[in-house]
């Protein structure tokens, strides 16, 4: 899980959290693992992956941590795929 960045459920979590409603506040590891039907310790090595790329930001928020997407960084890499990286 943790030798290519590219999986389908780090896809369909990135693509979730486009959702207006999860842009702003982000998500914890918990809702995760909820909505993929994952371990909270699975959905979380997914998220810090995720994070440590640069396609997240990590904000502790209330004792928890909210994970949201990094739109700039991830508009970065979708160029340089677009470029022939």
């Amino acid at each position: 899980m943790l030798k290519a960045p590219v999986d389908t459920t780090r896809m369909r979590i990135l693509a979730w959290l486009r959702e207006p409603a999860l842009a702003e506040t982000g998500v914890t590891a918990e809702a995760v693992a909820t909505r993929f039907g994952l371990t909270h310790p699975v959905a979380l090595t997914h998220l810090r992956l995720l994070t440590a790329i640069g396609l997240l930001h990590a904000t502790p928020i209330g004792g928890r941590v909210h994970y949201r997407r990094d739109e700039v960084r991830i508009a970065d890499v979708a160029r340089h795929f677009e470029k022939g990286w």
